[in-house]
């Protein structure tokens, strides 16, 4: 990447996806409606609910994806902290959710405890407002 990776700019677009096969998705389903209405007929019909198939699977194809992606998050940040946490809070490892462990997967080793802590004790599970807490960012250039 040409720049480090930050709060600001570490959402992740996949081009082909975001930027051709959605939209080209989205204008046949539009194209599909239209040529339905104008010419109604049991192919016009048929048209449309396959515009509509392609258009929801490609979107199911990427939600898939990233509920693989945040299962394996998961797993590594059950990992992580069994190593980084101190020993009162290896036990609580259990309560963390997935938005918590997914948002502080950018936290850095030194940074994570003090991180953890204080979002099991006040209960926080907004991803963004954990993201933002974080001071030394740890990059992941390796997600879908």
């Amino acid at each position: 990447m040409s720049k480090p990776q930050t709060f600001k700019n570490h959402v992740r677009f996949v081009p082909v996806f975001h930027f051709f096969v959605l939209p080209v998705f989205a204008v046949n389903v539009v194209w599909s409606i239209v040529r339905c209405v104008q010419h109604f007929s049991f192919g016009s019909v048929m048209g449309v609910l396959l515009a509509l198939a392609f258009a929801l699977a490609a979107v199911s194809l990427r939600l898939m994806v990233l509920t693989v992606q945040d299962r394996l998050i998961r797993l590594e940040m059950r990992l992580r902290m069994q190593q980084v946490l101190p020993a009162d809070l290896r036990g609580r490892i259990g309560e963390f959710t997935l938005a918590q462990l997914v948002a502080l997967r950018f936290a850095s080793d030194a940074e994570l405890p003090g991180l953890a802590r204080k979002v099991l004790d006040e209960k926080l599970t907004e991803r963004r407002a954990i993201k933002k807490m974080i001071q030394s960012w740890v990059p992941d250039y390796l997600r879908a």
